[in-house]
């Protein structure tokens, strides 16, 4: 079947072909995967106890993804445990052999690839190309890990001796056991990533999906259990809040990889750093991410690129774009052209092909929706948007409408606070470097975006904004859609922990720590 790869990047693309077999396989693979049973996986074993939770799609709440038995402390010892079992072995196979596995655990990933793509789909509620795209992702993901060790030579480094009687090298060698949080928002590729990281440079993982992505987070695993690992190198515990909290108290993880909120990484981040000894916590956390609208950008090509930031997957990405800046002498220009947009983006079933924005995942997200709609309208204006969809389908499910307010002062909470919604703030101009300034106020930094075609309004903004991942002129995404081996992915200031980031040559050193051999000639 030759269809076109899905990327975040090749929007322009006919991908009349992906929608057909889509379209063949959607109710087969719905009615295949969904409504079972998904246990924890400990020690190469179902552990089908624990309380039940019924899990339903946020596309319609009546479509039941399955029954997820809950991981209680006990669970979450027996875990810890099988990973420590297995770790000793795990490591001294060494990384040519690891990285086999790994690559024949890539080759599965593809070759169930519109499985968990369809599931993405059904369970996030994000639309047909973010789900197959997502998957990509995450097999390009497994497959650059295991590259960069290769290259490396696992992270090994000759070193010249002292004298000639002494070698010298330096190699990096693995923590231990990794707990690896994973989000609801990108439930393969990011757990994918973290744990493909922790695999290949010798550790052993625990994973914990969100209770909203149990589903792909059991497919993940069987499939790359599939491709070889070991019973205990590779243990899945399903649950919420409670199991979240148990895995990161627990005294048995000598590391962490946790993506989310900077409330719950920060809470991760103090519990490894009051222990005994620190333990390494890799944490992207969240953005309230700037796109700069110059007077020498292109208004149709920065509309496009700031409605696909945020407004794709219903502003539930940590790199949406969610504040605009924008000249005042093109203000009206480019609200007219981002409203005007917007309004062709269609809102409903992203099982269906023309849709381009699902619901929102919860009501907890709903309730957001409307704190922010209600503050937005009453100290500033609501342009386009701001309502709950109602009437047929949105009836089953947390549907809103892509909504764009103004007026808000730049320090107001809406401009200031990760909302994680298809809402984005326009805010006015007149100097861009004072604009940039004041986006650099936030407590925030993960991605940045600018429309200009002036080279010295390009460089002012490379140089002195304050975020990991910059875009420039981008029409698939203004402040979205980095790629494994082309964008690294690293947060700054509160939305990550190390300065390194993801998806680059930085990313799997950070989970070894560094040896240093030092071995004189006994003869």
């Amino acid at each position: 079947m030759n269809l076109p790869r899905v990327t975040y990047s090749n929007t322009g693309e006919d991908f009349s072909g992906v929608h057909a077999h889509l379209d063949a396989i959607i109710p087969e693979v719905e009615t295949r995967l969904l409504g079972n049973i998904r246990p924890s996986f400990i020690g190469g074993e179902d552990r089908p106890e624990g309380q039940i939770v019924t899990a339903r799609s946020p596309i319609d709440y009546s479509v039941i993804l399955g029954d997820f038995p809950q991981a209680d402390h006990g669970m979450i010892d027996d875990a810890v445990e099988a990973a420590q079992a297995a770790y000793p072995s795990w490591r001294a196979m060494g990384w040519p052999r690891r990285v086999g596995i790994l690559r024949a655990a890539a080759d599965v990933l593809e070759e169930r690839k519109w499985d968990l793509s369809v599931a993405c789909l059904i369970e996030v509620g994000k639309s047909r190309l973010e789900a197959v795209g997502e998957v990509e992702e995450a097999i390009d993901l497994l497959r650059h890990y295991c590259d960069e060790m290769e290259r490396t030579d696992g992270f090994r480094e000759e070193r010249p001796g002292a004298s000639a009687a002494e070698k010298c090298s330096v190699v990096l060698r693995p923590y231990g056991v990794f707990a690896v949080i994973a989000p609801f928002n990108f439930p393969v590729a990011l757990s994918v990533g973290m744990m493909s990281a922790a695999l290949v440079a010798g550790n052993t993982v625990v994973l914990k999906p969100s209770d909203a992505a149990g589903l792909t987070g059991r497919l993940v695993v069987e499939a790359l259990v599939g491709g070889g690992l070991p019973p205990g190198v590779l243990n899945l515990v399903q649950g919420g809040r409670e199991t979240g909290e148990l895995l990161a108290r627990h005294a048995g993880i000598d590391g962490f990889a946790f993506t989310g909120s900077n409330a719950v990484g920060m809470t991760i981040l103090w519990h490894a750093v009051t222990a005994q000894a620190t333990r390494p916590v890799l944490a992207e956390m969240g953005g309230k991410n700037p796109a700069f609208v110059t007077a020498n950008a292109d208004l149709a090509l920065a509309a496009t690129g700031v409605a696909r930031s945020a407004f794709g997957l219903s502003g539930q990405k940590c790199s949406a774009a969610s504040r605009a800046y924008v000249h005042r002498s093109i203000f009206e220009g480019f609200q007219e052209a981002l409203v005007e947009t917007t309004g062709k983006l269609t809102v409903g079933d992203p099982r269906q092909a023309n849709v381009f924005m699902g619901p929102v995942i919860n009501d907890k997200a709903l309730d957001r929706f409307g704190k922010a709609t209600a503050a937005a309208a009453f100290d500033g204006s609501i342009v386009r948007g701001g309502e709950r969809l109602e009437g047929g389908l949105f009836e089953g499910g947390a549907y809103v409408e892509p909504t764009i307010v103004t007026g808000l002062p730049s320090d107001h909470w809406i401009n200031r606070d990760e909302l994680f919604l298809p809402f984005v703030s326009l805010i006015p101009f007149d100097n861009l470097d004072e604009a940039i300034a004041d986006a650099n106020r936030s407590a925030f930094g993960l991605t940045a975006g600018v429309y200009t075609r002036d080279e010295q309004e390009l460089d002012l903004f490379l140089n002195t904004i304050e975020a990991g991942v910059l875009y420039a002129n981008r029409a698939a995404g203004a402040t979205t859609g980095a790629w494994p081996g082309f964008q690294t992915f690293c947060g700054w200031k509160g939305s990550g922990t190390t300065g390194k980031g993801g998806l680059g040559s930085w990313y799997v050193p950070q989970f070894m720590r560094e040896q240093s051999h030092t071995v004189f000639d006994a003869q």
